[in-house]
């Protein structure tokens, strides 16, 4: 007899805990945090993310009650398969179910691409591409078919159009949102072209210095985009870089050969490769720039540092630059730091 009541209640027990379950389910799921909050919170969702990487951005905006709650109806109702990425407005007034209507929803996306420092034109074209926004090459033809110069200060027209990526060096590395659905690559370049501008501003007085022509500093900003990592040798490297061209020497730039090559090491063929890239070979400033730099790249090569170096390498393992004054120099630390290479 007790071990039946003891059954009953147990039974009975377990059937008040489902049903609050089931009650806290309802509740954490079909009831919005804020039915009267509309203000638009934006959320990024990366591509590869996971259920639990979403629930936890949805929960740290606070727009969702329960992480477990948003994993186990995601999974139940079949969304966990349909979420996109992108970048969605949601507000405090949608439900779980509301809330994943927009997040496998491509018309409610916006793409988030991110350019970082020093990609080309190609490497823009190539993530696009992978991202299924564009045929391969649409990027670097848009680029090509390009014709809104006027409407820019800073971009010299005769020069850049003579290029075989015309607009490279000017398209500004920055996270960028684009609309998957009705998404143009000109508006792409002109949202780049503005955030170039904004950031190109913001150097000031610097600007009206007459010394160095800005077209050439944005091809030597571009130079030292892909030559120096470490912020306290930009302007460094940037002297010795502009000394070298005012003296008539080689620029001796790994970087523009690659640039010529489309390779990601050089081999000692290369080092003959008949480009005006090839700045062993010639001398002189080559035709444009060979990436897209950031603004602390810019500065540098408005303000390069003079030194009484004349050589620079950058180590294989950390980074760092090690100067020389001499050729011998150079080659002693050649052989102590780049042996491997």
């Amino acid at each position: 007899m007790k071990k039946k009541r003891f059954f009953l209640k147990a039974l009975l027990g377990l059937v008040i805990l489902i049903i609050l379950a089931g009650f806290y389910f309802n509740y954490t799921v079909f009831s919005p945090i804020d039915d009267n909050n509309k203000e638009n919170i934006s959320i990024i969702i990366k591509k590869g993310s996971t259920i639990n990487d979403i629930a936890a951005t949805l929960s740290k905006n606070g727009l969702i009650r329960s992480s477990l709650t948003f994993n186990i109806y995601t999974r139940f109702a079949g969304f966990d398969k349909k979420i996109i990425a992108g970048r969605f407005i949601l507000n405090k007034s949608m439900n779980v179910p509301e809330i994943l209507n927009k997040i496998t929803t491509e018309a409610e996306s916006e793409f988030v691409l991110t350019v970082q420092e020093g990609l080309t034109v190609q490497d823009i074209d190539d993530k696009l591409t992978e991202m299924e926004m564009i045929n391969t090459g649409d990027f670097i033809k848009a680029t090509k078919e390009f014709n809104d110069y006027d409407s820019y200060w800073f971009l010299n027209k005769e020069k850049m159009t003579a290029l075989e990526a015309p607009l490279e060096g000017y398209l500004y590395p920055d996270t960028y949102f684009i609309d998957p659905v009705e998404f143009n690559a000109q508006d792409l370049i002109k949202k780049m072209l503005k955030n170039f501008e904004q950031k190109y501003k913001t150097l000031g007085e610097i600007l009206l210095q007459e010394k160095i022509e800005p077209y050439k500093a944005i091809i030597m900003a571009s130079i030292l985009q892909k030559e120096v990592r470490t912020p306290d040798d930009y302007n460094l490297v940037s002297g010795i870089l502009w000394k070298r061209l005012d003296s008539g020497w080689h620029l001796g730039a790994d970087a523009t050969i690659l640039y010529a090559t489309k390779k990601k090491n050089i081999d000692q063929e290369d080092l003959g490769i008949d480009s005006p890239y090839n700045t062993r070979l010639y001398t002189g400033l080559i035709p444009g720039p060979i990436c897209n730099p950031d603004i602390e790249h810019i500065k540098a090569a408005f303000t390069p540092q003079e030194s009484e170096y004349w050589y620079y390498l950058t180590t294989l393992d950390t980074g760092a630059v090690i100067y020389a004054e001499t050729n011998d120099e150079q080659n002693i630390n050649k052989a102590r730091y780049l042996k491997n290479n």
